[in-house]
């Protein structure tokens, strides 16, 4: 399932990332076409693949445990093909364009990215048709390919129920006329403050959703589950209820907990497991899943998914504003055209796919690693010895396809864990330490993510670098349009607000040049030279700063040329001046009195 999890995540970022305003230069019937060709292709894909695999299977003999990384491996692929498929369906094909041309689609992003989410489902609904053959071979499973898929299907859909929902919200949000919580969720700072308010929420209240969609229920009474059930009460366990999970027919051997919170806390076991298990194996199965409520494990997924967030909108960001920043991008965001402006979005996708693919592949990837051992670990203290947990683990790698040796990159393989459980025998202090490497890890963590915050949302830095790219693409434009005053303005102002002044000063002079009459130019220039120590003429800021007032008495330009006269020395002239300003401003009257207040209390006068 976590695999599926980053395939969606990707799916969706492909998806809400592309942007074409302008119509496609063909037709929907064509667009559509081509998916369904696609569409073919991985078929044809998948079923060579799958029958080449069986095929390899029934010649080696059933005993070869080679062949359970080699299905894995194959649905990776596979998975991994029906993403790239998918970003063709996007990109070259126009399929949310498309999409936004049924009635309500537009407006509603949720009915849109719904329609999108069910293409890439019968991707993967397509790989797990193929796949069944294969599957039932090599994991000995009892069940049709029927429900095979339907099972998938039924398993895959709730990792779609967090996004169904938040988009709903934001798309009823976007109908209520309030600027306030407009503006909010269009800022980073807005949305990260959403999502995880909402991730918050959603983390309590989804299990028992997501147990109702699954079909799970509470196990018939027996001996072995009546113990079970006394021994969570035996160690003061707290949830909701212990439930069969039909995950492929129950025919799986796992097991798993959702909630974080008692009331909606559910244990999660498969029939395949149960009757496989013994039942103080059992026992240890069910400690390694008190051990990921009892360290908290849940919630620190929820915070890993924030710092996703928070690392995803800063390269969002920054990722923009280098690409438009590049001549070449600049021309094909200015040319309008379709297929250019989808090459500027799959350019923008790559760096953000990136960082989300190391960021769940190494950095989420290592800590539930190191979850799940820490879990083992407590499940082995729990019992008072690692040999029941080892023996859940061992038998779900023999009778699971021999799967012993088959490491993920949100597990350890099966031998890795058994291997470090045995080390518990001759070393108590394995416990301890691993805690304390897991604590560590995680202080490194949090200050790597608050560090990162604050380098992409708040610190100088991150504003000098925004500006940097800002003037770059002014003086990109400035080449092609070397007579647009509003161009030099705006390159100007940028250079005065990171403190280039020479250049802003200069700017300002080209901008006199071509419209000497530009009052703009003429107050700013003024005020560049009368308060800047590394420009300062304080006579040619007063000549301009009377230019600016003769043009507009504004209350911004009779402030300048109140600073000019003060200066200068012309004390008098500045009162009056500053008082003129103080009768005809709507806005910043405070700043304007204080100003006042300072030229009056200043004793210098020119004679």
């Amino acid at each position: 399932m976590f695999n599926n999890v980053l395939y969606f995540i990707i799916v969706l970022l492909v998806f809400n990332i592309s942007s074409q305003e302008s119509r496609p230069e063909g037709s929907p019937g064509y667009s559509f076409f081509m998916i369904f060709v696609t569409w073919l292709a991985l078929a044809a894909y998948a079923q060579w693949g799958f029958r080449r695999l069986l095929e390899n299977w029934k010649k080696a003999g059933d005993g070869d445990g080679r062949f359970a990384g080699l299905y894995h491996g194959l649905v990776l692929r596979l998975s991994i093909s029906a993403v790239l498929i998918f970003a063709l369906d996007v990109h070259l094909f126009s399929l949310r364009y498309w999409l936004q041309a049924i009635p309500g689609f537009k407006t509603f992003s949720v009915l849109q990215g719904s329609a999108a989410m069910a293409l890439f489902l019968a991707y993967l609904a397509t790989i797990w048709y193929f796949a069944w053959p294969a599957y039932r071979g090599i994991f000995r499973a009892e069940f049709g390919r029927g429900g095979f898929v339907a099972a998938n299907v039924k398993f895959n859909i709730p990792i779609l129920f967090p996004w169904v929902i938040l988009t709903l919200l934001v798309d009823l949000a976007s109908l209520v006329p309030s600027k306030s919580l407009s503006h909010l969720l269009n800022t980073p700072q807005g949305q990260i403050v959403f999502f995880a308010v909402f991730l918050s929420l959603l983390t309590i209240f989804m299990p028992p959703l997501i147990q109702t969609w699954w079909g799970c229920s509470p196990f018939p009474q027996s001996a072995k589950v009546l113990e079970l059930e006394g021994f969570l009460r035996e160690k003061s366990f707290r949830y909701r209820s212990l439930l069969q999970w039909p995950l492929l027919e129950g025919r799986v051997l796992t097991a798993g907990i959702m909630g974080v919170i008692p009331r909606f806390r559910y244990i999660l076991v498969t029939d395949s497991l149960m009757e496989a298990l013994s039942v103080e194996e059992l026992k240890a199965v069910l400690a390694h899943e008190m051990g990921h409520a009892k360290h908290k494990h849940l919630l620190f997924y929820v915070l890993f998914l924030l710092g996703y967030m928070v690392i995803s909108f800063g390269i969002f960001e920054i990722s923009f504003s280098l690409l438009a920043a590049q001549p070449f991008f600049m021309r094909i965001m200015e040319s309008g055209e379709a297929r250019a402006s989808n090459l500027f979005y799959v350019a923008l996708s790559l760096p953000i796919l990136a960082a989300m693919i190391f960021y769940f592949r190494y950095v989420m990837g290592f800590f539930m690693r190191h979850f799940e051992r820490q879990a083992d670990l407590f499940s082995a203290v729990t019992m008072g010895t690692p040999r029941d947990t080892i023996g859940s683990l061992e038998k779900i790698a023999f009778l699971g396809g021999k799967i012993r040796d088959l490491p993920s990159w949100h597990h350890f393989s099966i031998r890795q864990r058994v291997e470090y459980l045995l080390r518990m025998v001759s070393d108590p202090m394995v416990v301890r330490r691993h805690s304390r490497f897991l604590r560590f890890s995680l202080g490194l963590y949090l200050v790597c993510m608050l560090g990162f915050a604050y380098l992409l949302y708040f610190s100088p830095a991150r504003e000098n670098f925004t500006l940097n790219l800002v003037s770059k693409v002014l003086e990109q434009q400035l080449a092609d349009n070397p007579r647009n005053v509003d161009i030099y303005q705006n390159l100007a102002m940028i250079h005065h607000r990171m403190g280039r002044l020479k250049d802003a000063a200069e700017v300002y002079d080209k901008i006199l040049l071509l419209d000497p009459m530009n009052t703009t130019a003429l107050n700013n220039l003024a005020w560049l030279l009368v308060t800047e120590e590394s420009v300062q003429d304080k006579e040619r800021g007063l000549r301009l700063a009377k230019q600016a007032v003769a043009l507009s008495r504004s209350p911004v330009f009779l402030d300048t040329l109140a600073e000019a006269y003060y200066v200068n020395g012309y004390t008098r002239e500045a009162i009056a001046t500053i008082e003129e300003a103080v009768s005809v401003a709507t806005e910043n009257e405070g700043y304007y009195r204080k100003q006042l207040k300072k030229f009056m209390s200043s004793p210098k006068e020119r004679s």
